[in-house]
């Protein structure tokens, strides 16, 4: 009776879990979101429970691997090219770690897995806003000014605004006719 108290406890705290970092992606209206995210940790806890029920002297390693498998396919789904740019490549890796954090409450290591999930969220939540920070940093832009003026006032007043602006200008030729 144990064995059944404890895997339902389990299921508890995958649903937990999975909640928490499903409610993460639902708020910002990714594809996987709560009720995904709660359906895959359930699902890769109860396949480690099984596993280790099913044949418990053998070692689990071999269910373990397919379910990595298999998620790697469900991820691979969330991935889209749209214009030249990638998306759903974080939504992909949070489908990936819930599947993990699922396996690891599976076998019992459940304090680990909570730490797992308070470091998923601190990456969810807070380095969104960090990621923007180094994209601004990196950030560059290309633009041909041609002034038909032959007014040199007028060209350094350019200069003072693009100064001003904390752009640099890579080159400028001057036509004088």
């Amino acid at each position: 009776m144990d064995f059944i108290t404890d895997d339902i406890i389990k299921l508890g705290i995958a649903i937990l879990v999975g909640g928490v970092i499903g409610l993460e992606r639902e708020v910002l209206y990714k594809a996987a979101g709560f009720r995904t995210i709660i359906l895959i940790t359930l699902g890769s806890t109860l396949f480690t429970i099984f596993s280790i029920a099913i044949e418990p002297d053998v070692s689990p390693s071999r269910i373990a691997s397919n379910i990595v498998t298999g998620i790697g396919f469900l991820g691979a789904g969330s991935i889209l090219c749209e214009g030249g740019r990638i998306g759903g490549l974080t939504t992909a890796a949070t489908i990936w770690l819930a599947a993990a954090l699922g396996m690891g409450i599976g076998a019992g290591q459940i304090h680990f897995v909570l730490a797992a999930t308070s470091i998923t969220l601190i990456v969810l939540v807070f380095f969104p806003s960090v990621d923007a920070w180094i994209n601004r940093l990196r950030e560059a832009r290309t633009y041909k000014i041609v002034i038909c003026s032959g007014d040199i006032n007028r060209i350094e007043q350019l200069r003072k605004v693009f100064r001003d602006c904390h752009l640099r200008v890579a080159e400028d030729h001057f036509d004088i006719t």
